[in-house]
This record gives C-alpha cells, sequence and structure tokens, in this order.
C-alpha cells in the first residue's frame, strides 16, 4: 500500500532498539504532537518521518490509468545537539534503514511492497531556537501499486 510507506520506515527505525535508546524513543510520524503550545521544544534528539507524496510512474504507453509502480518520497528529519551527535545519529538511521529494507525483502520476498529506492541527503541545518543541528535523509521508493494487482485479479 503505497500511501502508508511511511509506516514502513517507522518500522525501521524500531527495529533498532540502540538507536531507539539514544533518540529516547522519540520517533514521530510527520509531526511531532504537542497538545500544549506552551509547552517548551521537545528535546533532542529525534526523529520524524514523513510521507514527501507519490506520482504514479506511467512511463509506459500500456498503462490504462495507473501502473504497476508508484514512486514514493519519504523524508527523515534527524535532530541533535551537536554536529557530531547528528553525524553519528544519521548514519545509525541510514544503516538501520538499509538493513531493515534488506531483511524484509529477503523474508517477505514479492510480499513486500518496495522493490526498491534511492538515497540522498538534504543540508545539514542548524535552529539556534532550540538550539539544534538537523538534516533530512530523503527516499525515494519504487513501490508496487497493490490496486492495479487487485484490478488484475478480477479480471
Amino acid at each position: 500500500m503505497s500511501l502508508a510507506t511511511d509506516s514502513i520506515f517507522i518500522a525501521a527505525i524500531q527495529s533498532n532498539t540502540e538507536l531507539m535508546e539514544r533518540i529516547g524513543a522519540r520517533l514521530y510520524g510527520t509531526a511531532i504532537p504537542l497538545p500544549d503550545e506552551d509547552a517548551d521544544n521537545v528535546p533532542v534528539p529525534y526523529v520524524i518521518v514523513t510521507f514527501d507524496g507519490l506520482n504514479n510512474d506511467t512511463d509506459t504507453k500500456d498503462c490504462s490509468y495507473e501502473s504497476d509502480y508508484d514512486r514514493v518520497n519519504i523524508g527523515v528529519e534527524v535532530t541533535a545537539e551537536t554536529l557530531t551527535e547528528l553525524h553519528n545519529l544519521t548514519q545509525a538511521v541510514r544503516e538501520t534503514i538499509l538493513a531493515y529494507m534488506k531483511t524484509q525483502k529477503e523474508e517477505l520476498g514479492d510480499e513486500f511492497t518496495i522493490d526498491d529506492f534511492t538515497f540522498a541527503a538534504q543540508a545539514i541545518q542548524f535552529d539556534s531556537l532550540k538550539p539544534c543541528y538537523w538534516q533530512v535523509l530523503t527516499y525515494q521508493c519504487d513501490v508496487r501499486n497493490l490496486l492495479n494487482e487487485d484490478n488484475d485479479e478480477q479480471d
């Protein structure tokens, strides 16, 4: 299910208990829920996984309406108090996600909907109001469009 690809990335990060301890279990989907607007900033480090949209890959003339693949964009924002800590955390997050994806593909085979992804990292930023360093890791995923598989089975 392409529209829930961010949940796979959350599960990937949660699979590394040491990493979860390092971030104090502060792993969020989309945004940090702060019920009290007068509350202090959430302490760092933390990680936010965002679903940054998708495009159905209609590069072939043979597809009618939707193709077999969606190109899903996922952002993983990592924050830390120091630049060195940010370097270490982003590397740990990257390694954790890669290991999880490989394991899931081996264990689940075609049941795992992410066929492949490309990785990139945005510039390191500094937020003087918190203060903290942060960087967004970006993943462009090729995800099988299960809608087409459902329609093929019905035909």
